[in-house]
């Protein structure tokens, strides 16, 4: 098993997590964040640290396996990201937004630890 990053941190990205995780594993997207998926080593911390929970075992809420692969795939060419900034101003209203993978994902890096 290991953590996944699902599409409630699409355009919420509170990065609460980044500084929690033991083994630095979270890579920056330019409007979500992932989980290398071979770094995790499952310890589980970072779940309650997110406000959007959006951060899950791999075991819950991915039936076909569609987020272990957008995490391991993304988490490869994204920069690593191990100290919080400040979440996007207008994170509210996508808040309780729903497909917002195919609404808003952006297969563009973020900054990372810059």
């Amino acid at each position: 098993m290991t953590y996944i990053v699902v599409d409630a941190c699409i355009r919420c990205k509170y990065m609460d997590c980044v500084e929690v995780c033991p083994v630095d594993c979270f890579y920056e997207g330019e409007n979500m964040l992932v989980i290398h998926p071979d770094e995790c080593i499952d310890c589980g911390v970072c779940e309650p640290e997110c406000p959007a929970e959006a951060i899950v075992p791999d075991t819950e809420d991915d039936p076909d396996g569609k987020w272990l692969k957008l995490n391991s795939e993304y988490a490869k060419v994204w920069p690593n990201i191990t100290r919080m900034k400040e979440p996007p101003a207008d994170r509210e209203q996508f808040a309780q937004e729903t497909g917002k993978l195919e609404k808003y994902f952006s297969p563009k890096p973020g900054e990372g630890d810059v």
